[in-house]
């Protein structure tokens, strides 16, 4: 069964939280939606695996400004940040709460918990694994909606593009594509995790949206700020091979336990006051720095009841044969794209009809570095401005791009080895620290490959190269907007003869 040419009011391409609130203000604002999603499960998209939980502003929306400024390292923008807080509240009540009746954790109340860089507790959460908990049942909202038709594995190639005005995708399923006219057209399609060896998003973060609206003339900003978490599994699993790294969410961090390196010292107040709760940037750092001088970083999760307080990571240790009473080896990981595609306070591109939503897009409300546990509440209050912003229009038809398969289909593990070769460059010399001459030397390699990718497209379509081509686009992106900007701030840390951890 292959994809059929439709025609659509709206058409968003992404299924975790942004791209289902999109969805959702569109329905409700009268239009007919079609999402299309690679996703085959919920736990393909990087929504699902968020872990720590939703930040609210709990009736004080200018504390929560001032703690997202300063985490930015100054260089958010105030008008974004002032959308997001001013309607944290009213969102997640309107959605998570009445809409989906998500059972966050608490009895009689709430049970706020704290995360790094946060002033108070203020993240509504479902133990540590509050991404599946929204999810699942908002896609299950949305698959009962009369306005809404979800299809699932399927993957938007490239938008349709006419003077200036993007009319649509072109989407892709069991190898067959077609057109698909949309009168407006929002992406969400997530991260940019698969461009890193270690990272704390699926396989499936390829960075597709980013570089198809790029590849359209969109303008993109921010790229060169990628943030690391600073408590990954330091395991040897890699993304893409099964055994990937899993997260331990800020949240154990908040509720009291510590960092310690081979030495078995506590080293964060070293590092910063807020010690074990500073910025990402700064935690990531200086888990690196100590993992190169003494060996490993532990978290030590002694101080807090972890079993009873995290029992899906407590389990996850299990099952990986980890002792949490021992401390539980973390390193950093790829974690966020605080930059992406360029947009306003209502989701628009540069592009007309041409929306972006969620960790594809640039709102301006992180700046330099993000503030823990804002990225689903942001996903929540840009997807449902842009879903209404995106209502209205009529789909248009415009002339499809020849999409061509004459020649031979490449050898099945040929992205995968490219992929290998993308990320050990990004990994290398695009990671935590950069230098300027590994990001010369990266940027070198990975126009190379884009140029050996964009020659095999030409005459050859398939998911897997188009998802190598958006993860080369994009990696390039970030490579070469870390080359144009010498100031370290935030995620964007630059040392004479740095390379990341690769480990």
């Amino acid at each position: 069964m292959g994809v059929e040419e439709r025609t659509t009011d709206m058409l968003v391409v992404g299924s975790g939280i942004a791209g289902c609130a999109a969805a959702l203000a569109g329905a409700r604002a009268g239009a007919d939606v079609t999402l299309a999603t690679k996703a085959a499960r919920p736990e393909d998209s990087t929504s699902f695996w968020a872990q720590g939980g939703v930040a609210v502003a709990r009736g004080d929306p200018e504390t929560l400004k001032a703690d997202i400024v300063e985490a930015s390292d100054g260089l958010a923008d105030p008008e974004a940040v002032d959308v997001l807080v001013s309607e944290a509240d009213d969102a997640v009540r309107d959605v998570f709460v009445d809409t989906l009746d998500v059972d966050f954790d608490g009895d009689e109340a709430f049970d706020y918990g704290r995360e790094a860089a946060h002033s108070e507790a203020r993240i509504l959460h479902v133990d540590a694994a509050t991404g599946r908990h929204l999810l699942a049942p908002f896609l299950n909202h949305l698959a009962d909606h009369d306005r809404v038709q979800v299809l699932e594995d399927t993957a938007a190639l490239d938008l349709l593009t006419h003077e200036g005005r993007v009319h649509g995708a072109m989407i892709e399923l069991d190898d067959e594509w077609a057109p698909c006219f949309a009168g407006a057209t929002v992406l969400a399609t997530g991260g940019i995790g698969a461009c890193y060896r270690r990272s704390t998003n699926p396989p499936t973060a390829t960075g597709d949206g980013i570089a198809m609206a790029a590849l359209a003339g969109a303008d993109v900003a921010d790229m060169e700020y990628v943030q690391f978490h600073p408590t990954a599994f330091a395991g040897e699993g890699e993304i893409g091979d099964g055994q990937g790294t899993f997260l331990l969410s800020e949240a154990v961090r908040g509720e009291g336990a510590v960092l310690r390196n081979a030495e078995g010292e506590r080293f964060m107040p070293d590092y910063h006051p807020d010690a074990d709760l500073a910025p990402r940037d700064v935690v990531a750092r200086a888990v690196k720095q100590e993992r190169e001088r003494t060996g490993a970083v532990r978290l030590d999760v002694s101080p807090l009841s972890f079993d009873d307080e995290f029992p899906d990571l407590a389990d996850e240790c299990q099952r990986r044969g980890i002792d949490p009473a021992d401390g539980i080896p973390v390193a950093p990981a790829q974690h966020f794209l605080c930059g992406g595609i360029d947009v306003d306070t209502e989701g628009r591109t540069s592009l007309d009809r041409l929306f972006a939503v969620g960790e594809c897009a640039r709102t301006g409300v992180h700046g330099a570095n993000r503030l823990a546990s804002t990225s689903l509440l942001e996903s929540l209050v840009w997807g449902l401005r842009a879903g209404e912003a995106a209502a209205g229009f009529d789909a248009e038809r415009v002339e499809a791009p020849d999409l061509l398969d004459r020649d031979p289909a490449l050898p099945d593990t040929f992205a995968d080895e490219k992929f290998v070769r993308l990320r050990r460059v990004m990994t290398d010399s695009v990671g935590i620290t950069r230098s300027t001459a590994d990001l010369d030397r990266a940027a070198s390699v990975l126009r190379r490959l884009k140029g050996e990718v964009d020659a095999y497209t030409r005459t050859r379509t398939s998911r897997s190269l188009y998802e190598l081509r958006g993860a080369a686009v994009t990696a390039l992106l970030v490579a070469r907007a870390a080359a144009d900007n010498d100031e370290s701030r935030g995620c964007h840390h630059l040392e004479e003869g740095a390379a990341v951890d690769a480990d």
